[in-house]
């Protein structure tokens, strides 16, 4: 019983700051506004760890590398609670937990592209002009563009959204699912 609670803790407070620090990673990859309300949110919940980890931790070609490994570490953190808590050794090997925790930040990262896809096309529905349509757009658009290229709307209808979801989920599918199933076995 007192497993199952510590392990509701892990998914429901290390697993989402993970996801929290990598969504930062990746708005400041994309050079996206922050000066909304999602960007506050996240800038206040994670400033008192970032802010010291770029002391240590310089950007390398303009990636914010502190945040990177900030959320790459809370990871780890999270996988070596959960295999403890299941009962197995502490000296597990570094490679496969180090391998499978790169496996789960790049899954985490599909994840967000997938979810900023999903919510851009209500948003478009329900309200096209709220303030979280600029930000959507900065994170899908890198990935929407070089399909939308090669795919013309049909009866203007888009379906490079759908396209780049099926992409995202077929990643999640073969590749992903392949270096988890590797990682795991060197853990």
């Amino acid at each position: 019983m007192l497993n199952e609670a510590l392990q509701f803790l892990f998914d429901t407070l290390l697993q989402p700051f993970a996801a929290i620090l990598l969504l930062r990673f990746h708005l400041q990859w994309l050079r996206a506004p922050m000066r909304n309300p999602l960007g506050e949110m996240i800038m206040t919940l994670t400033n008192f760890m970032v802010l010291q980890a770029r002391r240590l931790v310089p950007s390398v070609r303009g990636f914010d590398m502190a945040t990177l490994l900030l959320a790459f570490a809370i990871e780890v953190a999270y996988l070596v609670a959960t295999l403890v808590l299941q009962g197995m050794p502490i000296d597990m090997p570094a490679l496969g937990l180090l391998m499978w925790a790169a496996v789960k930040l790049i899954k985490l990262s599909l994840y967000l592209l997938m979810g900023a896809l999903f919510i851009q096309a209500l948003l478009s529905w329900i309200n096209p002009h709220s303030s979280m349509a600029g930000l959507l757009g900065v994170i899908t658009q890198p990935f929407l563009l070089p399909l939308r290229r090669r795919i013309p709307p049909l009866g203007n209808v888009d379906f490079t959204v759908l396209l780049l979801l099926i992409t995202c989920q077929l990643i999640l599918i073969v590749p992903l699912r392949w270096l988890e199933g590797l990682a795991l076995n060197l853990v």
